[in-house]
C-alpha cells in the first residue's frame, strides 16, 4: 500500500477525485471524507497495493498531479513502533513515555499510578465500551479545597491516532514529576483539577493495535450492514448528522444512528453534563495537521467570548512554537480545517464549556498517523507547553 498526496487545482479535478475516491474503497487520511475535497484541499489518501496499480495511471491520464507521501506502508508501519521485545517493564519507574502503548498496558500504568501516587491521583470509570472494556478517567490535582475548578482532557477519540494517548500519558507524567519543582505545575494542580481520559476509544484502539492499524470509529455492530463503528467525533448531539458527517454505516465519518448512540459517548457525555458547572476548559487530542482549533467545527459564525478563546490559542500556539519552531494554525474548526457537525468541542462548548479546543498534533503529512516513536518527545513537549499556557490562561481570567 501507498499513500499519496493530491492538491486539485480545478473544479474538474476536484469532480475527479471525489468519484475516484468513492468508487475506489481507498482510506482517506486527510481529509475525513471525499465531501471535504474541495479546490485547494491538500488530500492525503492510503491506497491499497491492487487498487494503486489501476488509480496512479488514472490520475496521470486525467493529468492530475500527485506526490507519493509513504511508498511502502507496511515498511512504515513497522518502522514506526521499533522492536516490542524492550516493553516488558516491571515497575512505573521504567515506564517508556517515548513508545507507544497498547491499551493493556496503558490500563496498567493508570492502575499503578492511581496506587502509587495516590495524594494526587485517582482513577475512576465514567462506564463501559461497547465490547464491555472500563472507560477510565485519571482526576489529578491537590485536594486543597473541596470546590476547585476543573479542565477536561481527552486523547484517542480516533483509534489510529497513537501521539494523542501518547500525549494524555505524558502530560500526568510531567505533572507528578515537575509538580515540586515547577511554580506553573504546582499553581496548576492546587487550583484545578485535571479530568484525563488516556483512551476514549477503547474499543477501536484496541483494534488498531491487533486488526487494522488504521482503524478510525469505534466498534459497534451495525444490523444492516456489515459494517462496524461510528465516528466518536460525529456522534455528539450538537447538530448532529448535518454537514461533514456521513448516514452511510461504512463511511468513515459515520455519525451514528442517532446521537449518544455510542456508549463511549453517552458515558462522557453524561459525565460533562453532571459537571459543566465546574469544568471550564474541554481539550481532544488529534492528529493530524499541526492546528489549534476552537468552535464553532459546524458553522461558519464567530462565538460570544471569541476575544478570550483567540488570545487564548494565540498564545498557546507561540508557546508551542518556541520548543523547536514548529507552526501551528489556529482559528474556528469550520475556516480553519472544514465543517463538521456533532463533535466533542462543540458540544462541550454548546454545553457550557467556555474554553473549547482541539488539538491536531504532529505533523503535516510526512509520516501522518505513523510518527515514529522519535517524535514522540518533542511532540509531546511542545504541546505540553500549549496545554499550560492555556490553563494559566484559564485562571488569569480573561475579559
Amino acid at each position: 500500500d501507498k499513500v499519496i498526496r493530491v492538491v486539485p487545482e480545478s473544479e474538474r479535478e476536484t469532480q475527479i477525485l471525489r468519484a475516484a475516491f468513492n468508487r475506489l474503497k481507498v482510506d482517506l487520511w486527510q481529509p475525513s471524507s471525499p465531501f471535504h475535497i474541495v479546490e485547494g484541499t491538500v488530500t492525503d489518501v492510503r491506497v491499497p497495493q491492487n487498487t494503486s496499480r489501476r488509480l496512479l495511471p488514472y490520475l496521470q491520464q486525467a493529468n492530475i498531479q500527485y506526490t507519493i507521501l509513504i511508498s511502502d506502508l507496511q515498511k512504515a508501519v513497522e518502522n514506526q513502533t521499533g522492536q516490542r521485545s524492550y516493553r516488558n517493564r516491571r515497575s512505573l519507574s521504567e515506564y517508556n513515555y517515548e513508545v507507544y502503548h497498547s491499551l493493556e498496558e496503558i490500563q496498567d500504568w493508570m492502575y499503578d499510578l492511581n496506587k502509587t501516587h495516590s495524594d494526587l491521583v485517582h482513577m475512576f470509570s465514567v462506564g463501559k465500551s461497547y465490547e464491555g472494556r472500563p472507560l477510565f478517567v485519571l482526576k489529578l490535582g491537590k485536594r486543597s479545597r473541596p470546590y476547585k475548578k476543573a479542565v477536561w482532557m481527552d486523547c484517542g477519540i480516533h483509534a489510529r491516532e497513537w501521539i494523542g494517548p501518547a500525549f494524555c500519558q505524558w502530560f500526568v507524567k510531567e505533572a507528578l514529576q515537575t509538580y515540586q519543582t515547577d511554580p506553573a505545575m504546582r499553581k496548576m494542580l492546587t487550583h484545578l483539577y485535571f479530568y484525563i481520559m488516556p483512551v476514549f476509544n477503547v474499543d477501536g484502539y484496541h483494534f488498531s493495535w491487533t486488526n487494522d492499524r488504521f482503524w478510525r470509529k469505534t466498534r459497534s455492530k451495525n444490523t444492516r450492514f456489515r459494517c462496524h463503528g461510528v465516528d466518536a467525533n460525529r456522534n455528539w448531539k450538537v447538530k448532529w448528522c448535518d454537514e461533514g458527517a456521513s448516514f452511510h454505516p461504512c463511511d468513515d465519518t459515520y455519525c451514528g444512528p442517532f446521537p449518544e448512540s455510542e456508549p463511549e459517548v453517552k458515558a462522557v457525555a453524561h459525565f460533562l453534563r453532571k459537571h459543566r458547572k465546574q469544568i471550564k476548559a474541554y481539550l481532544s487530542f488529534h492528529a493530524y495537521a499541526q492546528m489549534l482549533l476552537y468552535p464553532y467545527s459546524y458553522k461558519y459564525a464567530t462565538i460570544p467570548n471569541f476575544s478570550c478563546v483567540e488570545s487564548a490559542a494565540y498564545n498557546a500556539v507561540n508557546a508551542l512554537q518556541s520548543a523547536y519552531g514548529i507552526r501551528y494554525r489556529y482559528g474556528p474548526a469550520s475556516s480553519t480545517l472544514y465543517v463538521s457537525s456533532g463533535s466533542s468541542m462543540d458540544w462541550a462548548y454548546k454545553n457550557g464549556i467556555p474554553y473549547a479546543f482541539a488539538f491536531e498534533l504532529r505533523d503535516t503529512g510526512q509520516f501522518g498517523f505513523l510518527l515514529p516513536e522519535t517524535l514522540i518527545k518533542p511532540t509531546c513537549t511542545e504541546t505540553m507547553l500549549a496545554v499550560k499556557n492555556i490553563t494559566l490562561h484559564l485562571l488569569k481570567k480573561c475579559h
